[in-house]
């Protein structure tokens, strides 16, 4: 029985396994940010977060709450309304942080850009997750830029999750399951939600990439240089979608795969803030550096800010950007 399943997700799987490469890319692309200063940008918000700040974890609520203003006073600072969804854990009160930036009175596409700014207990978490934080303040940035001198149908909201790492995953107290269980309830549109999970670390030789079992021969690449778009099969064309726009950006190798059943029969993909709102019936999709799957520091006290690439995350908030100005 166990072989049978392994066969149905590989026969699921195996028609939707796409690469990005520049034989994909236009010609001739320039890029739409300065990469060298978005990267120094990048590592500012990570010294702050895991130097600065530090360990992020649950069992260290006052950090919590500077994280959580940290956020808060970035998106102030240049000049983004921001507010704070507090609800409480234990004995203390967590908060989300959300802004949005409208391009128009009432726009037809509106997207979620979420990311969790906890860090499991012992490590201060550069990868996981202030990797993810820094690349959504960084989009944010530059959408709202963006804004100022274009015109398009499209909003997009940005929310930080206060917990997502254990002992707290998989329960209630999620702040990703806090959000999408009140948008179900409030009917909130979201035509499309991108999870950012461990998005700084790459790896360049033969080997250094690995897979779970069931994807393990099915020709992806062996070094670790792409971005990875995970979504279900209910969010089939939000992945196309977010996957041609990608790669349009030829310094960043992107693959994608949708996933069968949400990700039941393969509990590895739904490790993130993405899976709270299949479950509530959204369109979502994670992107990643696959995680455990390439960085030998995950969850680890050796998780920390210099292991990072930072122009590799400089490149995926172009990718960003390339997507949400494929909207007319």
């Amino acid at each position: 029985m166990k072989e049978f399943v392994v066969l149905i997700i590989l026969f699921l799987t195996a028609f939707d396994i796409c690469h990005g490469s520049r034989s994909f890319a236009e010609k001739g692309k320039r890029s739409m940010i300065d990469i060298r200063k978005t990267g120094e940008r990048l590592k500012d918000h990570l010294r702050e977060l895991t130097v600065t700040i530090g360990e992020r974890s649950v069992f260290l609520p006052e950090n919590l709450k500077k994280t959580a203003n940290y956020i808060t006073s970035f998106y102030k600072d240049i000049g983004l309304p921001v507010h704070s969804e507090p609800y409480k854990y234990k004995d203390f009160t967590v908060a989300n942080i959300v802004t949005e930036i409208s391009f128009c009175e009432n726009p037809s596409k509106r997207y979620l850009v979420g990311a969790h700014y906890d860090s499991v207990a012992g490590t201060v978490g550069a990868d996981d997750n202030a990797s993810a934080i820094a690349v959504q303040l960084e989009t944010a940035r530059h959408l709202k830029a963006m804004k100022m001198i274009e015109k398009r149908d499209l909003a997009v909201t940005f929310v930080s999750f206060a917990l997502e790492e254990p002992p707290v995953f998989g329960t209630r107290y999620m702040g990703s399951r806090v959000y999408a269980d009140k948008a179900r309830k409030n009917k909130e549109q979201i035509d499309g939600m991108i999870c950012l999970e461990m998005v700084g670390y790459s790896c360049h030789y033969p080997g250094c990439q690995h897979y779970p079992l069931p994807l393990k021969f099915s020709g992806y690449p062996k070094e670790g240089n792409f971005i990875g778009i995970v979504g279900n099969f209910s969010s089939r064309g939000f992945t196309r979608s977010l996957f041609r726009s990608f790669q349009k950006n030829p310094e960043l190798p992107v693959l994608k795969q949708t996933i069968p059943f949400s990700g039941w029969l393969l509990p590895q993909v739904r490790l993130s803030d993405h899976a709270s709102f299949w479950d509530q019936g959204f369109k979502a999709v994670m992107i990643t550096d696959s995680a455990f799957y390439r960085n030998p520091h995950y969850h680890s006290s050796s998780d920390t800010m210099e292991k990072l690439d930072y122009r590799f995350m400089a490149e995926l908030v172009e990718s960003l950007l390339i997507f949400f100005r494929s909207h007319p």
